[in-house]
């Protein structure tokens, strides 16, 4: 089994959130789907700058969640390192947690405040993100299974994967062993980067390898403003701000 170099059993994943997105871009209301936005100005400078910070590190894996706005990301991403990637992969279980129907919201100020605190009542039985939107459980179950079967392949120790701040939350409680009631806690700004190390020992079954050991190394890393100063909105408050386009938008 490979792992990181100096131990035993060790793998590590790099888990990034994409870069800005205007969900009031063109594309979604054209399309009316929120998951065909692209990256912003903005946001392609703060892949950059990730990219930046990660340039030295070789990776074995790279993978999205297929989203346009984390492929790109992903891409900016490894324009940036100076070894060469293996393919993309991409990893629909990881895809953001899919969003209900928001009724009496009449701002984007007062979006940001309804969804947090949606995220805040994830753990409560049955919760949803909105009124038919996905059971938060069930969300843990498919972004839990996705990073288990990823630590499953063979012939690797490094990865990096890109994904989305709801779904990232979700995984970052279930690295803790406290699931859902975790995930208002962790904050995922943009372009942020997670490290998470997994010690792996063989199944008792006999059959490949399973988790000894889940450690947070890093949490919410951001290269453009590492020390947060003036970053005082929280990630979604921040994202529901007026954005005003640039002309090469």
């Amino acid at each position: 089994m490979s792992a990181l170099p100096g131990t035993t059993g060790r793998r590590r994943i790099y888990l990034m959130r994409h870069g800005h997105v205007d969900y009031l871009h063109k594309r979604v209301a054209e399309s009316g789907d929120t998951s065909v936005v692209p990256l912003t100005a903005l946001g392609r400078e703060q892949a950059t700058a990730s990219g930046k910070a990660l340039a030295h590190v070789a990776f074995d894996v790279v993978m999205s969640s297929g989203y346009p706005r984390t492929r790109e990301t992903l891409e900016r991403v490894l324009a940036e390192n100076a070894h060469t990637p293996p393919a993309i992969d991409t990893e629909p279980g990881l895809v953001e947690v899919h969003t209900g129907k928001m009724t009496g919201v009449r701002s984007r100020r007062e979006m940001a405040a309804a969804m947090a605190f949606q995220y805040d009542a994830a753990d409560e039985p049955g919760a949803r993100l909105f009124e038919g939107g996905e059971v938060f459980a069930d969300a843990l179950a498919r972004a839990s299974d996705a990073i288990v079967n990823l630590l499953a392949r063979p012939g690797w120790h490094t990865a990096l994967v890109v994904a989305h701040e709801g779904i990232n939350r979700v995984v970052l409680g279930w690295m803790t062993g406290n699931g859902l009631s975790a995930v208002q806690t962790f904050e995922q700004d943009l372009a942020c980067i997670n490290v998470l190390d997994f010690d792996l020992v063989p199944a008792q079954s006999g059959q490949g390898a399973e988790i000894q050991r889940r450690i947070i190394k890093a949490v919410n890393l951001t290269p453009y403003n590492y020390v947060k100063h003036g970053m005082n909105l929280t990630s979604l408050e921040f994202i529901f701000e007026r954005y005003e386009e640039r002309p090469d938008e």
